[in-house]
């Protein structure tokens, strides 16, 4: 069983609110869901209404079909309209039986 994990740091410049951030960060994870089928989260900078950092998850038994999903979230979220790309850690790793 392969895993792998995506963590990143976003910007959303036009939020005023939590309510406004929590919008985008449910929209963002529903999309990456619907598009990728990967597991999201919102992780840390919770009551920061500007900056969201979510974590996405993949399970698969291959590691290249692993990165390659977590590679199309990336993409997806670098031409994000609204939330600008900050940063990732990536890690993807083959669990043992």
């Amino acid at each position: 069983m392969v895993v792998g994990a995506l963590k990143v740091r976003l910007l959303i410049r036009e939020s005023r609110s939590l309510k406004d951030k929590r919008q985008v960060v449910r929209s963002i994870k529903e999309r990456m869901h619907q598009s990728f089928g990967v597991a999201a989260a919102e992780v840390d900078s919770l009551e920061d209404h500007r900056v969201a950092v979510l974590g996405f998850a993949v399970v698969s038994n291959d590691h290249s079909h692993a990165q390659n999903v977590l590679d199309q979230v990336v993409g997806a979220l670098r031409s994000h309209p609204v939330a600008e790309f900050l940063g990732m850690e990536v890690d993807v790793r083959t669990m043992d039986s």
